[in-house]
């Protein structure tokens, strides 16, 4: 088990933006939104009793966790950041519960990130194990999800559904992870079934200085001095590629999410046991990643790496790729609290 080089128990210290996230909230409202229109009625009836919302409104709860603060005196208290909290308002009589989460699940490991001060002055923050629970870093050279492999560890995306599930079945909550109730579990599971699918929270590229690529499961290292930190920093023409990766596809709105439903009855239901279904799709992701960089092109600056792609259609591509790992994530969405509640 290799942690990803972020959430190290040393805490190397990267310049990771608090908003990096799996699909922004319009892709989240994606994905939920088609889940809503695939579940049975049971498990619809089980939702809307569980959680008060539909799973379009609570799918980007797990980012508004994020503006939950640790502060100076060891207290937790949410921050409104407006630029990101029209999605968070549905949850505003609720931040003592999110509040709650994370002082829960914050301790299990280490996650320190650069920030600016209002004045420009660079500080550390510690992030808290709660926001590891989004992603994985595995190569984009392995073929499959596998928890040898350096970026996983057991607080990491694939462990974290696991967790979720085990919980929504009404067993306790494994290890690491701290999860209160059923409530608590279905937030994560609306959330992170969608990280899940987003290529660059799964799949990682690793680059020497002279940004080449290189193997982390063969050099047995990695530097911190050239880590990607999944994408975040990269710039594709002074854009963080990692959030162009969040972004749904190209003029694509929330209310159109019922268009991509053909693409979302037809992903099949799988065919092995409900515990294996995370790592299964963390490999069919993990699969797809390296069109993420395909025709790229690495230049170093002195905060990250420049991209150029080469293909003149990459966000074509890139746009098409979204739509099939939006319908995916929510029919796998639907596909587990289905079982859950047939």
């Amino acid at each position: 088990m290799r942690p990803r080089i972020a959430a190290l128990i040393c805490a190397t210290l990267l310049t990771l933006s608090h908003r990096a996230q799996a699909w922004n909230a319009n892709g989240h409202q994606i994905v939920g939104a088609i889940a809503d229109e695939m579940l049975t009625v049971n498990a619809k009836s089980q939702v809307a009793t569980i959680l008060a919302v539909n799973l379009r409104t609570a799918g980007p709860w797990l980012d508004c966790v994020k503006s939950v603060h640790r502060f100076a005196d060891g207290t937790f208290h949410y921050v409104v950041e407006e630029p990101f909290e029209a999605p968070c308002k549905p949850f505003a009589s609720a931040h003592p519960v999110m509040q709650q989460y994370v002082k829960r699940n914050f301790f299990q490991c280490s996650y320190l990130t650069k920030r600016k001060d209002d004045d420009g002055n660079a500080y550390q923050e510690e992030m808290g194990c709660h926001n590891t629970y989004h992603f994985d870093d595995v190569a984009i050279q392995r073929g499959h999800f596998d928890r040898n492999f350096q970026g996983t560890n057991d607080h990491d995306i694939v462990a974290a559904i696991n967790a979720a599930i085990a919980v929504l079945l009404e067993g306790p909550s494994p290890p690491p992870f701290k999860i209160a109730d059923r409530r608590e579990a279905l937030f994560l599971l609306a959330h992170l079934v969608g990280d899940l699918h987003q290529p660059l929270h799964v799949g990682a590229v690793y680059l020497d200085k002279d940004g080449k690529l290189v193997d982390p499961d063969v050099t047995h290292t990695i530097d911190p001095a050239t880590e990607t930190v999944g994408g975040n920093v990269i710039k594709d023409s002074g854009k963080n590629l990692h959030t162009e990766w969040d972004a749904p596809p190209t003029g694509f709105k929330v209310e159109q999410a019922l268009d991509l439903l053909p693409l979302a009855t037809a992903v099949a239901i799988d065919n092995v046991a409900l515990e294996e279904w995370a790592t299964t799709w963390a490999s069919d992701t993990l699969r797809l990643a390296p069109q993420a960089f395909a025709t790229a092109t690495f230049a170093k600056t002195a905060d990250g790496w420049d991209v150029t792609f080469a293909d003149p259609t990459y966000v074509q591509k890139q746009d098409d790729l979204k739509r099939q790992q939006l319908a995916k994530a929510g029919a796998r969405l639907a596909h587990i609290l289905n079982k859950v509640w047939p």
